[in-house]
């Protein structure tokens, strides 16, 4: 693609970044056949094909209108396009620096201003978030629909595992996992110990910094990385084999902390050294298949459908892991047609784009049915929360279905 720069971004390291990408995309469309609000609305502009070209506009310094923060809007970032582009186009990445500077020239409404301010202030912030969840759960049956869909009923988190162990991982806690399922966190905890690995936790740490980040505060979104580093820093330093994470949406963001504070002397090394030991559990868990097998063999005799988060698939490009996880422990796990689709979660996207989302929920829970399941699994709270929303079959972690396994 040719491209040429306008001088506000040109020299900039987000410019030389985007006019990088934007030179790889030939407009082949084949990121058009796997886009989820394509198929949806079936508008070029509305497919990573219109909306690259639209940046490539902003880029190059045309007027910027809320037609094209509406298109940038609509997109999940479930970067599907991404593992189908043949030129590797690294579109998440362009589309963070296209919406930045969109929202930059383009003034919002206040009442997004107003739902955008409270969800990068609520939600990553935890002595905020928990309390607000639990009285949500407590009052939950005298809440509308559209708030019963965000509050989970509450679950018991159960024992977490006092042994000490010579091998030590960390784990993220996360902000809003812990107050929606703070069971998902100490059932990987009673996991690992049961294979001899001690999950630790550094206090100080919270919010990955996807939230802020992906609702362009890009700065209050890398302030969040460089407080989690500062927290994880000294366990780094007594030697921790990984950091692990049970949500894929906080893995796909801490496995690019290298590349977003690159820029950052204080911070540039110690951020990829940071990414270069974060693990998803799936990526851990194939290490102990064969103890899995003989611990859990014949244990679990359910129908399971695994819905694998877009955090995963196709950011993390990390595939078949889980299953091979679960069916070593013995699960009969099957994937729906079009697995590879977003189930309309993607963060925070659930609530500023509803229509979409629910229609995309819809549309997974209906493939993931016709498996019929007795317990549907992914690997982000995100995911669990959204799809729960649509259906009574139960939605859990994959990695409860295996604690409550090991524990019976």
């Amino acid at each position: 693609m040719q491209t040429n720069l306008a001088d506000f971004i040109k020299n900039t390291r987000e410019g030389q970044e985007a006019d990088a990408i934007l030179r790889k995309c030939v407009h082949c469309g084949f990121c058009t056949a796997t886009c989820p609000t394509y198929q949806l609305l079936g508008d070029e502009l509305d497919g990573p094909r219109g909306r690259i070209y639209l940046m490539k506009q902003v880029l190059e310094g045309k007027q910027v209108s809320a037609k094209t923060q509406s298109h940038l809007d609509r997109c999940l970032t479930c970067r599907n396009c991404e593992t189908t582009c043949p030129s590797g186009v690294q579109y998440g990445r362009l589309v963070d620096i296209g919406r930045k500077i969109v929202d930059d020239q383009v003034p919002r409404p206040l009442s997004q201003r107003l739902l955008r301010t409270a969800l990068k202030e609520l939600l990553p912030r935890r002595w905020l978030f928990t309390p607000a969840m639990k009285t949500g759960q407590l009052l939950r049956p005298l809440l509308p629909q559209a708030l019963q869909n965000k509050v989970p009923l509450a679950h018991p988190a159960g024992r977490w595992p006092t042994a000490v162990h010579a091998r030590k991982m960390m784990l993220l806690d996360g902000c809003v996992q812990p107050a929606m399922s703070p069971n998902i966190n100490a059932a990987a905890a009673r996991v690992f110990d049961a294979l001899g690995v001690q999950l630790v936790v550094a206090p100080k740490a919270g919010c990955c910094g996807a939230i802020r980040y992906h609702l362009n505060d890009q700065a209050g979104g890398l302030d969040d990385m460089r407080r989690n580093i500062d927290a994880w820093w000294p366990l780094v330093e007594a030697g921790v084999e990984a950091i692990v994470m049970t949500a894929s949406g906080c893995g796909v963001t801490v496995k690019d902390y290298g590349h977003l504070l690159a820029a950052d002397p204080a911070y540039a090394a110690k951020a990829q050294r940071i990414s270069a030991l974060t693990r998803d559990l799936s990526e851990i868990l194939p290490e102990f298949e064969a103890e899995l097998l003989q611990k859990l063999s014949g244990k679990i005799n359910k129908r399971v459908a695994y819905h694998p988060p877009c955090t995963l698939q196709h950011g993390q490009q990390i595939r078949g892991k889980v299953e091979g996880v679960l069916r070593a422990a013995g699960v009969d796990v099957r994937l729906c047609a079009d697995s590879h689709l977003c189930c309309g979660s993607a963060g925070t996207y659930s609530v500023l784009q509803p229509a979409l989302s629910y229609q995309l929920r819809d549309n997974k829970l209906a493939n993931l049915q016709a498996t019929a399941p007795e317990l549907i699994v992914s690997a982000n709270i995100g995911c669990i929360t959204h799809l729960q929303s649509g259906t009574a079959t139960p939605v859990r972690h994959w990695i409860e279905l295996i604690d409550s396994a090991l524990r019976n």
